[in-house]
């Protein structure tokens, strides 16, 4: 009795740190956290593997808040049990400069494993963490030797079981059988507007049965034995579980059950009642010493698992060195010692012509045979995207070391999975779509930009030169649009040289994700004994062709490049010299030093820009700009650039007008 007595404080603390941040805010989500308060205390503080004094250990469960909104139930549980974010921080709940805004984020809070908020995220960046784990532990456990043998949990709403990309996630999560990610469904039917039988009427236990998955109910979410047994039932299947709770939303309080307890502050009236109802006779923010007493198992239990863990750890690097020492290397982003990059990247012939996606896989195949942690995928597009290196075979359920994902037609979820690979460690992660359909998976790439994770989006067809598949498959507005997203470079390199010089920066690159832009028609290899090397990609721009007295300068990206330089010799037999600069990744661009980029792009010289996309941005390198404001068309791709004005004898007469002749 006792023991249950301080469960129900510890559990009330919770609800009550909740409403009290909220209501100090006077903004956020109460609802959530009252309702799955007893839920999460189970998982947190009972089942879940995990140490505050180290919140990086790589054994850790991971535990993904997918409903964000009710980011104050993660701010309370890490309060709680010891992790550093003081309850000064609960105060300050959604002010400036807080650890604790009013979604999650990964890398601003300790403890925080995914950054959540736009609803079904978390579930499938989840999914993502239990494939690493997966993939991992069979690549590196042996018997008698579980060093990679965690869970990862998640708290999913209806919100998140309603978005499309929870259901692309789950499905392909059943197919693959990835059986320690475990889901509890905060089923408490309400939305935002009401009732979720307004708009939500399916059995989501039935879709989730039919996803291959493992389902539980558990009929009262205060029961905390019947979330025991459930959590338990779930651990021992080989299936991905998911458990529904029956919640009451905003659990206590006097709107309990309703829309109203879920993004309201519930006020100063209803919040004494709700102290009434709780029996919680403390001041906000007041914490009894019990509660804190009730959490410090977790730290105590979290040192002790970790310590087994090291211990074993230990004699795994006694019995099996290398692959320790692997697994040490790539937990931590090394490269493989003797790694070099010259040696590494292929070469390519000058003169042969080659798609850069086809350098792309060229590159691939050379470094997936150096680097083991390289792991890649596709949206059922893998011939046309060439991201399948030689020697990669499928991750499967009977094959968990496999390297190559097969995401199906995914997109949106094969970015929101990538994103959970990058973050768990010990893999590096990259798949592949046409770049028209970045727009479907552009959730998953702005959370990868907000995380600093290092995904790596391979997207190929780039332009409207990808021919007869017609303006509903090119891009024209793509690149500009994710040129706009902080902390994303997009690269598109002009030819197969710059192509394998992309994958290094990508890979280099640790602070966030790169998208790189590829062709799908053949490019010439450009010979680098006249031009400048490929290398000068890694600054973002350089000048791939210079002149003695240029008295003008074409900027281009990826194809129009080959098109400047043909200008380019064009102008020459007309008596005008111009340089040509090859400006691949904006981003790395503008990260170099500013005499650098005006030595490149000298604002004095007239400059002329050429993309086969949206102009819209040119004008921060180019006097004058050819692009394309319009859809493409479907034809043969040399008509399609031929009739959009995509040819060196426009550029040369543009270049004639930058100059007023």
């Amino acid at each position: 009795m006792a023991d249950s007595l301080a469960q129900g404080l510890a559990i009330n603390a919770i609800r009550m740190l909740a409403a009290d941040a909220v209501e100090q805010a006077k903004s956020g989500h109460p609802g959530m956290p009252m309702g799955m308060a007893a839920a999460a205390f189970v998982l947190w503080a009972e089942v879940m593997k995990h140490n505050p004094q180290d919140p990086a250990w790589p054994d850790r469960d991971r535990l993904v808040l997918s409903a964000g909104h009710g980011s104050m139930l993660i701010y309370a549980l890490l309060h709680l049990s010891g992790y550093n974010l003081p309850l000064e921080e609960i105060k300050r709940f959604r002010q400036w400069g807080s650890k604790t805004p009013g979604h999650p984020e990964r890398g601003h809070t300790v403890g925080v494993e995914v950054t959540t908020g736009p609803l079904g995220q978390g579930i499938s960046t989840a999914a993502g963490l239990a494939l690493a784990e997966k993939k991992l532990a069979a690549e590196f456990n042996q018997q008698g030797h579980l060093v990679v043998n965690h869970f990862t949990y998640v708290l999913a709403s209806d919100g998140d079981l309603m978005e499309g990309v929870s259901g692309e996630a789950s499905s392909l999560a059943g197919h693959l059988g990835l059986g320690k990610l475990i889901v509890l469904y905060d089923d408490n039917q309400i939305s935002i507007d009401g009732p979720t039988t307004i708009s939500f009427g399916e059995d989501v236990v039935a879709r989730y049965q039919a996803y291959g998955w493992q389902t539980i109910r558990v009929e009262n979410g205060n029961d905390l034995e019947a979330l025991r047994s459930a959590i338990r039932e779930a651990k021992a299947d080989p299936r991905p579980s998911l458990i529904a709770v029956r919640t009451i939303i905003g659990f206590g309080s006097p709107v309990q059950g309703t829309s109203k307890a879920h993004s309201d502050a519930l006020g100063t009236e209803a919040l004494a009642k709700t102290r009434e109802t709780l029996r919680w006779p403390y001041p906000p923010f007041e914490i009894p010493a019990e509660v804190y007493r009730q959490f410090a198992v977790v730290k105590e239990r979290g040192e002790k698992l970790q310590r087994e863990w090291e211990r074993g750890l230990e004699a795994y690097r006694q019995s099996h060195p290398a692959l320790a020492a692997e697994l040490s290397r790539r937990l931590a982003s090394n490269l493989p010692a003797g790694f070099h990059w010259n040696a590494a990247l292929p070469k390519f012939e000058p003169g042969a012509k080659l798609a850069t996606r086809a350098a792309s896989g060229k590159t691939l195949d050379a470094l997936a045979a150096l680097l083991p942690e390289l792991t890649g995928g596709s949206a059922d597009l893998t011939p046309s995207n060439n991201t399948k290196a030689a020697g990669m075979e499928d991750f499967s359920k009977s094959n968990p070391q496999g390297r190559y994902i097969r995401y199906g037609v995914r997109e949106h979820a094969m970015g929101a999975i990538l994103n959970g690979l990058n973050l768990h460690g010990g893999l590096r992660a990259y798949a592949g779509t046409f770049l028209v359909f970045s727009d479907y998976m552009r959730p998953a790439i702005r959370l990868a930009a907000l995380m600093n994770t290092p995904t790596i989006f391979v997207f190929t067809h780039d332009s409207v030169a990808l021919g007869e598949d017609g303006p509903t498959h090119q891009p024209v507005e793509q690149l500009m649009s994710l040129r706009a997203m902080p902390n994303l470079w997009v690269v598109r390199p002009a030819d197969a040289s710059e192509a394998a010089q992309a994958w290094r920066l990508a890979l280099e690159r640790k602070d966030g994700p790169t998208a790189l832009a590829l062709t799908r028609q053949a490019l010439p290899v450009l010979d680098r004994t006249k031009l400048a090397p490929a290398e000068g990609l890694l600054q973002g721009g350089y000048v791939i062709s210079e002149a003695t007295k240029p008295l003008a300068c074409i900027v281009a990206t990826g194809s129009e490049v080959s098109l400047g330089l043909e200008a380019q010799s064009l102008l020459a037999r007309q008596g005008l010299e111009v340089r040509v600069v090859s400006l691949p990744c904006w981003e790395a661009f503008e990260a170099q030093p500013e005499l650098y980029r005006n030595q490149v792009l000298p604002r004095s010289l007239p400059t002329l820009s050429i993309e086969a996309g949206a102009t819209l941005g040119w004008e921060r390198y180019a006097h004058r700009i050819i692009g394309l404001d319009r859809f493409g068309a479907s034809a043969p791709y040399p008509g399609v650039y031929q009739n959009l004005g995509f040819t060196p004898e426009r550029v040369a007469a543009e270049v004639k007008l930058l100059l007023g002749e």
